[in-house]
């Protein structure tokens, strides 16, 4: 009995056909806009490669691609000398003490849980965890503003604060593999671009850049949570087929 359970998973692979290419789609579409609109906006090459950088590291991870964080270490050094020319230090911090490191390790995390297609595979939290999570963004979010605040050189202290608590849990969530990661990533990308339109109010350098390339970064997430809901309900039907496939061997 042991060919069903490679005929489960042959017809699994073959379903994950139409999401590759849907997956090469879409980068290609993302770095498409997003070439063309830097290349308009970016006063600099400096600015250039933080806002392709950006769009390319986001890109890999909605399709699944462990690539993404290395793309990602570049543009975590490179985002935080523009925060700091721009008063964000929560911002410049979260990059360079959170996101290099835990980039390294969610490269290697990713490496281990990699299918045959060269994506990760995906999974999702109970509604418990959910909750949890929840509640540590909302709390860690008021005492890491308040401590902002000391600072008196810090622009949009809870602005600062909101995104950085996302970021960190999404971070968490990404490396894990769990779908919900997009939707804290949707609301960090909506705040985000509230934070740079006020420093483009304020005449803040290339913000007008970083307004656009966080927009780039909302609809990436959109697409981001669509992809991985339908790659979490393929690993539940999988997981599914090699159950069964056991239970009739043994069975035999």
């Amino acid at each position: 009995m042991a060919p069903a359970k490679f005929d489960e998973w042959d017809t699994m692979t073959a379903k994950t056909l139409p999401y590759a290419r849907i997956d090469l789609a879409w980068l290609m579409l993302l770095m498409s806009v997003g070439s063309v609109l830097s290349t308009v906006l970016s006063t600099s090459i400096f600015d250039l490669s933080v806002f392709l950088s950006g769009i390319l590291c986001v890109g890999l991870i909605a399709i699944g691609r462990r690539e993404g964080y290395l793309i990602g270490l570049y543009n975590s050094l490179a985002y935080s000398i523009l925060a700091y020319s721009n008063g964000l230090y929560g911002e410049v911090y979260l990059n360079l003490f959170f996101f290099v490191p835990t980039g390294i390790i969610g490269y290697v995390l990713w490496q281990r849980h990699t299918t045959s297609s060269q994506t990760v595979a995906m999974r999702q939290l109970s509604g418990f965890q959910r909750a949890f999570i929840a509640a540590v963004c909302i709390v860690c979010t008021g005492v890491l503003g308040l401590a902002l605040q000391l600072n008196p050189s810090q622009n949009t202290p809870f602005i600062d604060a909101t995104t950085s608590v996302l970021s960190v849990v999404a971070t968490f969530l990404m490396m894990g593999r769990y779908k919900e990661q997009w939707l804290l990533y949707i609301v960090l990308n909506v705040v985000t671009i509230g934070m740079w339109y006020l420093r483009v109010r304020a005449g803040g350098e290339s913000s007008d850049l970083m307004v656009l390339m966080w927009s780039l970064f909302l609809l990436n997430a959109l697409f981001g949570y669509w992809r991985w809901h339908q790659g979490t309900k393929q690993a539940t039907a999988l997981n599914t087929a090699e159950n069964t496939a056991e239970g009739v061997c043994d069975a035999v």
